[in-house]
């Protein structure tokens, strides 16, 4: 499931607990994610998913239900 696979990257990435991060988690406000921290975990995210994500849509990806939300459109 999409869910599961963004919030063990996300839980790889920020070193935190996948259990505590759920879809209304923000990436910046929960996470501390810095423009860094989001432009390496949208790479991750098309690697992982073997998608391209334009500057426009990441910029929008700011919440872990964004994030899902955007990857199921693409499936």
């Amino acid at each position: 499931m999409i869910f599961e696979n963004v919030r063990n990257a996300l839980a790889e990435q920020f070193e935190v607990d996948a259990e505590s991060i759920t879809l209304e988690t923000s990436l910046i406000d929960d996470l501390g994610a810095d423009s860094l921290d989001v432009v390496e975990l949208i790479m991750s995210l098309e690697d992982l998913f073997g998608i391209t994500i334009s500057d426009e849509d990441a910029a929008q990806l700011h919440t872990v239900s964004r994030i899902v939300d955007y990857l199921e459109k693409l499936q």
